[in-house]
Formats: C-alpha cells, structure tokens, sequence
C-alpha cells in the first residue's frame, strides 16, 4: 500500500531555504508535518525583530500561513518542537506561544540550540492532524 504525500506551499510564509517542504501532507494518516519555521517575514525577506518577543510573533504567523495554505488550524495541532538559541527566552516565547493555542494545549518539546539559520532566536515546527 503507497502512502500519498502532497507538499504544501504558502506564499504568505518564507519560501523553503534549503532542500524541503514548508508542510507535507500524508493522506493515510491524515497528518500534516511543518517544516521548522524562522522568524523570516516572507515579503521582506528580513527577520522580523530583533527580540525573542517579535520573533516568535512572526514565527507562529509563518506557520498559521502554512497551515491556512493546508485547509486547517492551530485548533488541528498534535506537537510543536521550540528551538531556542537561549533558554532564559523561555517565558517570553511562551507569552506569544500562548497568544495562538488553547487547552487543550499541543504536546511540546522546547530544545537549547547553539545556532539557528540566519542567527535567529528561535524555530518552531509543528505536526497537525487534518
């Protein structure tokens, strides 16, 4: 049996910098996997923000692009993984974090890096059930 995967494309959210998907989708399975998502403004093409605050701002509006683009929701978010090039951001991104879900709230991991691409603050990924 052959699992069909469709990739997702958002103009609203940076275009991919490297050799990936912003999402793919697996029918079977009914889930979706973004792709790690930086603080890039997609029009701009420039980090937005130089605080953890604003960043994360724009980081969770990239990945509400990409799942606008797939048909779903915060609301459909299973996981979400936090990179952090500093763990004193913690609460800070929790404050915007919080802003974009509800309880039940998804599962989470939240991971000290020591770099991000373009020497952002902060990555967040996400699996969604459609």
């Amino acid at each position: 049996m052959t699992t069909s995967l469709t990739a997702i494309h958002s103009n609203q959210a940076p275009q991919a910098i490297g050799p990936y998907s912003q999402a793919i989708q697996c029918e079977r399975s009914k889930l979706l996997f973004l792709s790690g998502q930086i603080p890039i403004d997609p029009h701009t093409h420039t980090i937005a923000g130089e605080g953890v605050k604003e960043q994360t701002r724009q980081v969770m509006t990239n990945l509400a692009a990409v799942l606008e683009a797939s048909g779903t929701t915060f609301q459909q978010v299973l996981k979400t993984t936090i990179y952090l090039t500093d763990m004193a951001h913690f609460e800070e991104v929790n404050s915007v974090y919080c802003e974009y879900f509800t309880e039940p709230y998804p599962a989470r991991v939240t991971i000290a890096v020591k770099e991000l691409p373009r020497q952002v603050l902060v990555e967040i990924d996400a699996t969604c059930q459609l």
